[in-house]
């Protein structure tokens, strides 16, 4: 009831949350995201990442209204708000001496109870973990098991039963190779618990969870959403040479696209995508430092390849 009540707050009250939220950033977040990037051992890392997690919890709990941006801090805090408000994602990740990543963050949403229509937010910490989950492709998880990586967009697609939010994200992985993934969050309806992977990938005649794509860490792939087309873009991958094939570590991009059109609610995988180089201001990356297509949108026609053609009426 408290969180309902921080919701309906009145403007004097609401300023003095917004106020509160910059002075935790400015004396708190801000000299811990310093401290921790400058950590030179992983026990340091570890001391301040737990007192970040501490007080972006703090931070995140004064803005109910996902209203305060964290402009200081986006250079190395990742902070995404789906685009019908109805959930942020706050999170980061942290650079280890052998070459992989963890990531750390939290996703804040609002809930409403379906018998007394009371909105309340609700704060749940995500806890990577991606080298415990088997089978990848095809888990779906929480936030206590979540496949850490760093989102740069939220698209949102509705069916008569459910929404669904698609996120792009990037995971560097390690020394040898980094990813691109596909990713789908859902919260339950009954307590309003975040899920990650659905089964609405129609992938190659696959029906996976997510789509992981692992490719070498000395390339750049492409993975955008064109909102001209409506549609997700991304580089095909392939290795570099026929014997590597299966050698993730060695795979690149060919400058061919692929993609994924969605349509009865589901994402239907589409070859040899028309890329074009169109700008599209609202289409901006955060991840992948290696991604040079920053400012171009690679919008597509969409064809399915598993689209039955008609047969032509014969005439008499």
């Amino acid at each position: 009831m408290l969180l309902f009540l921080l919701i309906s707050v009145s403007i004097p009250a609401f300023s003095q949350d917004v106020k509160s939220v910059d002075e935790i950033t400015q004396t708190k977040l801000k000299p811990l995201v310093k401290q921790l990037y400058q950590s030179k051992t992983s026990e340091d890392q570890k001391k301040y990442n737990q007192e970040l997690l501490k007080a972006f919890e703090e931070a995140i709990e004064s803005d109910p209204k996902f209203t305060y941006a964290f402009d200081s801090l986006q250079k190395d805090i990742g902070i995404l708000i789906s685009p019908d408000k109805k959930f942020r994602i706050v999170h980061w990740n942290i650079p280890k001496s052998d070459g992989t990543h963890e990531y750390y963050g939290f996703i804040q949403s609002k809930f409403t109870t379906k018998k007394n229509k009371v909105e309340s937010v609700q704060i749940f910490p995500l806890t990577d973990k991606s080298a415990e989950i088997k089978n990848p492709d095809n888990a779906i998880t929480d936030n206590n098991k979540w496949f850490g990586a760093l989102y740069n967009k939220i698209i949102v697609k509705k069916t008569k039963a459910k929404t669904y939010y698609t996120l792009l994200g990037w995971d560097g992985n390690d020394k040898f190779s980094q990813k691109k993934i596909i990713e789908v969050l859902t919260f339950d309806p009954n307590n309003g618990a975040p899920k990650f992977g659905a089964d609405i990938f129609n992938y190659e005649r696959k029906y996976p969870k997510r789509i992981i794509f692992e490719y070498s860490a000395t390339c750049s792939m492409s993975l955008r959403f064109s909102s001209k087309k409506d549609s997700i873009v991304f580089g095909h991958l392939a290795p570099t040479s026929p014997q590597l094939e299966g050698q993730f570590q060695y795979y690149c991009s060919d400058m061919s696209f692929d993609g994924f059109g969605f349509k009865k609610g589901k994402w239907n995988y589409g070859t040899d995508i028309n890329a074009l180089n169109e700008k599209d201001e609202n289409d901006k990356l955060y991840g992948d430092p290696k991604d040079k297509s920053e400012g171009h949108d690679q919008s597509n026609e969409y064809k399915d390849p598993n689209k039955k053609k008609k047969k032509k009426k014969k005439t008499e």
